[in-house]
């Protein structure tokens, strides 16, 4: 394997498929993934994601977690979130990042007062600990901007699952975000998505599954996984008219960056 790219899924839920199917991440291994941060979305998918990372499967990707409260989960509240993030900073297996948080006006799952308010507890939290923060944005782009300006973006700042257009990239890199695609970006409906991608600077740029969701083409309707992250870097490198493996690299470094990461 020498040979091949080493790629990195910068975002994946395996954590909530693992047990019944511990092969996933070997399979990744097998197509040249080197890591993979499982995300969290509450206290229970933020103690997977830590267990994983802490005893990740011999001859797979190295792993890493995060800990926090989706916009979907907000009306839960963010203090059990945020006694589990501390726990787990004073142990042997820290987080890489707070999140994924921020705001979904689509579905609406929890009142958006409750998102806003878990959103801004999770930006002081990344910064209290030093930590990424990992952002969900859903047709809800200016509001999410006045938060981040009032509360100040953190350093190292993701917004994961990037669905918007040029415009709205462009207010993230300016922001000092990075910028992370899925396999949104293969699918026939996203040109803007496609758009934002192609004007987005690659030491900018994240990829990512968001596993097992949003399998990329020409998987899309089935299980999503870690495997499939080349296929985004694959677009991502026709895109702009560069070798894949310059896109494996250089997301690859990116993702280092943006978790603060010392391997793989």
């Amino acid at each position: 394997m020498a040979d091949r790219a080493a790629w990195f899924d910068s975002h994946c839920h395996v954590q909530e498929f693992y047990e019944p199917d511990p092969s996933v991440l070997l399979r990744a291994a097998e197509e040249g993934i080197a890591g993979v941060v499982c995300i969290g979305t509450e206290a229970g998918s933020s103690e997977q994601a830590l267990a994983l990372a802490g005893d990740p499967p011999a001859g797979g990707p190295a792993v890493y977690a995060t800990v926090g409260l989706h916009p979907h989960e907000a009306s839960r509240g963010i203090e059990e979130v945020a006694a589990l993030l501390d726990a787990a900073m004073a142990s042997g297996h820290r987080p890489v990042g707070v999140g994924e948080c921020g705001l979904d006006y689509f579905y609406e799952h929890s009142p958006r007062a409750a998102q806003r308010s878990v959103f801004a507890a999770q930006i002081a939290l990344a910064k209290r600990h030093d930590l990424a923060l990992v952002i969900h944005a859903r047709d809800a782009w200016d509001e999410l901007f006045d938060i981040l300006h009032a509360e100040g973006v953190p350093e190292r700042t993701v917004l994961h699952c990037f669905t918007g257009g040029p415009a709205e990239a462009r207010r993230c890199l300016d922001a000092g975000m990075y910028v992370s695609f899925s396999g949104i970006v293969t699918f026939k409906n996203a040109a803007d998505v496609r758009e934002a991608a192609t004007m987005c600077p690659l030491d900018s740029m994240l990829i990512e599954t968001d596993s097992p969701f949003l399998a990329p083409a020409p998987h899309r309707g089935s299980r999503n996984e870690p495997r499939y992250v080349p296929l985004v870097g694959a677009c991502i490198a026709q895109l702009k008219g560069v070798d894949q493996d310059a896109v494996a690299a250089s997301t690859h470094d990116a993702a280092r960056r943006a978790f603060k990461l010392e391997s793989p």
